[in-house]
């Protein structure tokens, strides 16, 4: 009875005992079949001695700080791990970003993790811990019915938060309350929901005070939704209680990189009472890890008074453990090969249905590298060079020296239809405004794409003076002009200059790069379709692309099929970009219709106040300022509504090379249709450019 004390009090005997008793298993394993492996067995054996050197360090006196804070946020079955910068519920104050910051509280209602920002409560749909992601929808029009919610509604706004939208992908549905209309005077855009008797609650995604003067509404909501149902609503595909339960995302922009650096190194993040990080660890309060310096905190830590023994009792059940794990592993080997066998048969099926897709589609492809020749070349993503929707672009260096650009694919649906369509689309081109690529990766979830690289980065970081101060607005008006005429050339390519017409469909600043001589070349084919001349008709699955530069018939099969006029739509709005310097749709929540932009610059046109429309306020020449004149006229040709309206790309070229008298006077953009039967999506033939048709707006 003494001795089973001592064992269990003093930390030594337990460590002798735990050696002599595995040494003991092994040499009984080398006896027999069973454990015929010595090196599983001085493996065991490794590991086990480390864990009980290190049971001391694993059970040191718990700080109570670190205790709290390293539980997450309990509510239900929730699996969202939400614990920093989140407080409420079990977590106290000092466990969130900012002590007491209601904006950053959680409460539990219904079994529903619930946030409450300015004023407003959302649920969490989902939390990021890598990217600090928030999803969230409203909680007051969770239901769907947009008839039945307190008098008490507000726009959603993160102002003074540190909770921001997370990215562009976001746009507003505006609803508005007390117009007595019915459904059959609406304009297209605007659509109603009956209330009962003759009240009515009206929502649009373009939402402009010009546009409301069939309505005087009573009040006015704002409610951010993901720009995919924004599309799908627009085009009256989706309904609006689906867009409002899928909510929008957030990004908390907070001080995350200490909380990274503390969780590595095993602690709690929290705050010390007010603004000020600190990182909680089993053995104190530290400044910015556990390998920081330790601060004062303002409780006392819990202690575990019984240390000893529960180091005992923990070898005696680690000794248990193994013993049993040995015999257990040695019993499944068969099994675990079998597994094995099976994961890798599944993962060459899917190599093999995309290399018959590649095939499908007589590709001379090209070099198919390894994730472990990527991860070489990029020196293990060292140098990030951008990140997209679809994945993060690293700059890297290949064996001869040439610098190329590493995207590396994060979203991957399907057996890699979407990144094969990339490498379908481009592998076709061979032009100098089109990007190059010189490579790809696909093994099982890992895939990238290997691409020239372009020093002066994308055409964004050029034009957004009033958007980003950062911006690089240095070129001349010769240098905007000389890109602009690239970027024809380069879809003029795609839609005649190829054995298949290519169609981009999301043609933005973003999808231009620069090489060191500015020539521009179009990037990024993720949502290309590829239409053979054969064919008359595409198919065409959802509405996806960018707000702000996707054509009227994405949106609504009313104004059209889509074609490759959908990419001239884009890219005359990316043209009037370039002039304007600004972007032509606010994603930052104002309620701004899409064509506020070309009403602006059609405006300054007619007056002849080209300079109020210029990316630079220098003075111009008159040689300047005639090209910048005809460049406009030309852009406001390609945003024309009716897709028939507007200039092939090869007619757009030219215009834009030859005299300002030749280009004649476009009629305003307007963003209404009369209302038409379905169409499909059609690769229609190249129609001439003077071919019009009227368009009137319904009253």
């Amino acid at each position: 009875m003494n001795q089973l004390i001592f064992i269990f009090i003093s930390p030594k005997p337990i460590l002798l005992f735990t050696f002599h008793t595995l040494l003991l298993v092994c040499s009984y394993a080398r006896m027999k079949p069973l454990f015929h492996s010595s090196s599983f067995c001085f493996f065991s054996l490794s590991l086990l001695m480390i864990l009980i050197i290190n049971i001391p360090t694993c059970l040191c006196e718990d700080d109570g700080y670190y205790k709290n804070c390293n539980t997450a946020f309990i509510c239900g079955d929730n699996k969202q791990d939400l614990r920093y910068p989140f407080w409420g519920g079990t977590r106290e104050s000092y466990c969130g970003g900012v002590a007491d910051d209601i904006n950053t509280m959680l409460t539990c209602e219904e079994k529903v993790s619930k946030i409450t920002i300015n004023n407003l409560k959302y649920r969490i749909l989902d939390w990021d811990n890598t990217t600090q992601k928030l999803t969230v929808a409203r909680d007051d029009y969770w239901s769907g019915n947009v008839c039945d919610v307190n008098t008490n509604i507000e726009n959603s706004t993160f102002d003074n938060t540190q909770f921001q939208r997370y990215s562009d992908d976001v746009a507003n549905v505006t609803l508005l309350y007390g117009c007595n209309v019915g459904a059959v005077s609406l304009l297209t855009p605007f659509y109603d929901i009956g209330c009962g008797g003759s009240e009515y609650v009206i929502y649009t995604i373009v939402y402009s005070a010009s546009l409301s003067s069939f309505c005087t509404p009573t009040r006015k909501v704002v409610i951010p939704i993901f720009g995919t149902q924004a599309a799908q609503l627009g085009s009256g595909n989706g309904t609006l209680s689906e867009a409002l339960k899928d909510g929008f995302e957030l990004k908390w922009i907070g001080n995350y990189t200490e909380c990274q650096s503390c969780v590595t190194y095993g602690g709690a993040c929290g705050n010390d009472g007010g603004n000020q990080f600190r990182c909680f660890c089993n053995d104190g309060t530290h400044a910015t890890s556990c390998h920081s310096p330790s601060v004062p905190s303002t409780t006392t830590s819990s202690k575990l008074n019984w240390r000893p023994i529960v180091i005992g009792a923990a070898g005696f059940v680690v000794i248990v453990f193994f013993i049993i794990i040995m015999i257990r592993c040695h019993l499944k080997r068969g099994i675990g090969r079998q597994q094995k066998s099976i994961f890798e048969n599944k993962r060459e099926l899917v190599e093999h249905n995309v290399d018959v897709y590649m095939q499908n589609y007589n590709l001379s492809m090209p070099r198919r590298y390894s994730y472990t020749e990527v991860k070489w070349i990029t020196s293990s993503f060292r140098e990030k060079l951008g990140q997209g929707g679809y994945g993060v672009v690293y700059k890297a260096s290949l064996n001869d020296g040439r610098q190329v650009a590493v995207k590396l694919i994060n979203e991957s649906k399907g057996n890699g239809e979407e990144f094969v369509n990339e490498v379908a689309s481009i592998s076709r081109t061979s032009h100098m405004n089109i990007v190059s690529l010189l490579g790809f990766c696909y093994e099982g979830n890992k895939r990238a794409l290997i691409y020239e690289f372009m020093p002066k980065g994308s055409l964004d970081r050029f034009i957004y003076k009033s958007e980003f101060p950062n911006a690089i607005c240095d070129f001349d008006w010769n240098t905007l002009f000389q890109i602009a005429i690239g970027i024809a050339r380069g879809l003029d390519y795609l839609h005649q200059g190829c054995n298949s017409r290519i169609l981009h469909l999301d043609i933005k600043p973003q999808n231009v790069l620069l090489d060191e001589d500015f020539c521009p070349k179009i990037s990024d084919f993720g949502l290309a379709k590829i239409c053979q001349r054969k064919d008359s008709i595409v198919s065409k699955l959802g509405v996806r692309g960018t707000i702000g530069y996707m054509a009227p018939e994405i949106f609504s099969r009313a104004f059209g099929g889509v074609s490759y006029k959908s990419d001239v739509y884009s890219y005359g709005m990316l043209i009037l970009e370039m002039i304007g310097g600004r972007k032509n749709y606010d994603t930052r929540g104002s309620c701004t219709s899409e064509m506020y932009f070309p009403d602006w610059i059609y405006k300054d046109l007619e007056q002849g106040n080209t300079s109020n429309t210029l990316l630079n306020s220098l003075t111009i020449s008159e040689e300047e300022n005639d090209m910048v004149r005809k460049i406009t006229l030309v852009s406001l040709w390609c945003i024309q509504t009716n897709p028939s309206d507007r200039p092939p790309m090869n007619k757009v070229i030219e215009m834009l090379q030859g005299p300002l008298s030749s280009v004649p006077y476009p009629p305003k953009p307007v963003l209404f249709s009369p209302e038409r039967p379905a169409l499909p999506v059609e690769c229609i033939s190249s129609s001439d450019f003077n071919e019009t048709s009227s368009i009137t707006v319904s009253n």
